[in-house]
């Protein structure tokens, strides 16, 4: 009898052991930050150093094999140093091109200015125009605007006028000249007092009238 309490004895001190191993059970609970992390570290990642190429979007590349590595990049040949690319002499953008696609290895142009800007208005190629009364100018093909401007004759008058849409000023009244402080007419003689008789120089407008004295009508006060 006192054998058998012994051995239940015995039996009753190891089931808590036997229960506390059997329900702590390490995949029934997530690991901490800690584990997390040095399991991370264990971690095996592809590493295709010396052995392919990676392009922009992950696919990868055998050596020797050629690719894009990206949208607009030139052409690569893939080898154990990495990858060797085209590096070509690409030709110039017009300086006018208005719009450029880099949809290959060298930027190309789509669209070259067809205009010219000329004091913030736009004219189309060969188009002429006339900014202003005396100003005449052309939209060249290589899109500069040229122009010229009028030349005016030197007026065959003292008092010349400017008329609204005119390059010119315009003598109204004919061609003329100063008799002193007096226009007279050119092309006749013109008494401009009791003593002087005036006319106007031909072609030379700017010059004084040419006057002769001739005998004075004095008038005699009865």
């Amino acid at each position: 009898m006192a054998l058998l309490v012994q051995v239940a004895s015995v039996l009753l001190l190891a089931l808590p052991a036997m229960v506390t191993s059997a329900a702590i059970n390490h995949e029934d609970y997530p690991a901490d930050e800690g584990d997390q992390t040095a399991n991370n570290d264990n971690l095996i990642f592809d590493d295709y150093r010396g052995k392919g190429c990676v392009d922009d979007s992950g696919f990868v590349y055998k050596l020797g094999e050629r690719f894009f590595p990206g949208h607009s990049n030139c052409p690569c040949v893939c080898t154990e140093d990495g990858p060797v690319c085209d590096q070509p002499e690409c030709p110039k953008i017009h300086p006018k091109c208005t719009k450029v696609e880099h949809n290959g290895c060298c930027p190309e142009c789509k669209e070259v200015k067809n205009f010219c800007e000329y004091r913030g208005k736009t004219y189309k190629i060969l188009e002429e125009f006339k900014p202003s009364p005396c100003e005449w100018c052309r939209c060249e093909p290589n899109n500069e605007v040229h122009c010229v401007v009028a030349d005016c004759a030197v007026p065959e008058c003292v008092n010349p006028v400017y008329e609204p849409e005119q390059c010119c000023p315009v003598c109204k009244n004919g061609p003329n000249c100063f008799a002193g402080t007096t226009i007279i007419p050119a092309g006749i003689e013109v008494k401009v007092d009791e003593c002087n008789i005036c006319h106007c120089h031909n072609g030379d407008w700017w010059k004084p009238a040419q006057c002769s004295k001739r005998e004075c009508q004095i008038k005699q006060t009865s």
